[in-house]
């Protein structure tokens, strides 16, 4: 009795405790709204036209003696249950990841959400078990291992978008199935920013840290979008700078 009338006259540590036991409860709470990683959808945006990179698949173009491709891969497919590429064209190029492909065929050349939405109808047809869709673009090689978890504990039952030093990355994101109709919607008005879909779904913007890498610190979602972009990630990653023309 002597202890708890010595708690009652110390407000500090009686609020630490309901401090405590709040922020318990908002864990539960996320816990209660977080899928299993089985029962989340990866899929990888490769889709792009690559213009800026001078054509080809970015995908491909070697980094550290892999695809760029292989990089994301490693560091996704082990945050979610099931993987697909979004590409377009030939798949065939891709095979040598040994993962199931999807194409925009009935959106083809209007950009990132059209993938979403095959992704969509893809879970809808083959993963009815997932119900949410995790997305990132084929050219981020040093994604965070935590994206997926991060991403889910935070988003309730809605939307949630990656951020990073305050800059959204609206197509590095986790999309709950019910989203569907509003992204076929958006593609039927040829509204076709991601972005802008997001800020109507009232996304949750996730903040992530910088990373370091070879003691430089980058951006977790630096995009290779040009070959001088290639060759900032092959310098991270120790290789001697290559002639462009070359790769």
């Amino acid at each position: 009795m002597m202890e708890a009338a010595d708690a009652r006259n110390q407000p500090g540590l009686a609020n630490r405790s309901v401090n405590s036991i709040l922020a318990a409860l908002r864990e539960d709470a996320y816990a209660c709204h977080m899928a299993s990683r089985a029962h989340i959808l990866g899929v990888v945006l490769g889709g792009g036209m690559s213009r800026r990179f001078g054509g080809g698949d970015k995908g491909l173009a070697d980094l550290g003696g892999q695809p760029v491709l292989s990089h994301v891969i490693a560091c996704f497919a082990p945050q979610v249950g099931r993987l697909l590429l979004n590409v377009n064209g030939d798949a065939t190029r891709f095979a040598r990841f040994d993962l199931p492909t999807i194409s925009d065929a009935e959106n083809p050349g209007l950009g990132p959400l059209s993938g979403i939405l095959a992704a969509l109808d893809w879970q809808k047809a083959h993963a009815r078990d997932c119900v949410a869709i995790a997305t990132v673009s084929a050219d981020v090689p040093f994604i965070p291992t935590d994206l997926v978890a991060q991403l889910d504990a935070r988003r309730g039952e809605g939307v949630a978008i990656a951020v990073s030093g305050g800059r959204r990355h609206p197509t590095i994101a986790l999309w709950p199935t019910s989203v569907r109709d509003a992204v076929a919607s958006a593609l039927a008005r040829r509204d076709l920013s991601v972005n802008a879909l997001t800020q109507r779904l009232n996304a949750v913007a996730v903040e992530f840290p910088m990373r370091n890498i070879a003691d430089a610190s980058i951006d977790p979602f630096f995009n290779i979008n040009t070959q001088d972009d290639l060759a900032i990630a092959r310098s991270l990653l120790g290789e001697p700078e290559k002639d462009k023309n070359n790769g």
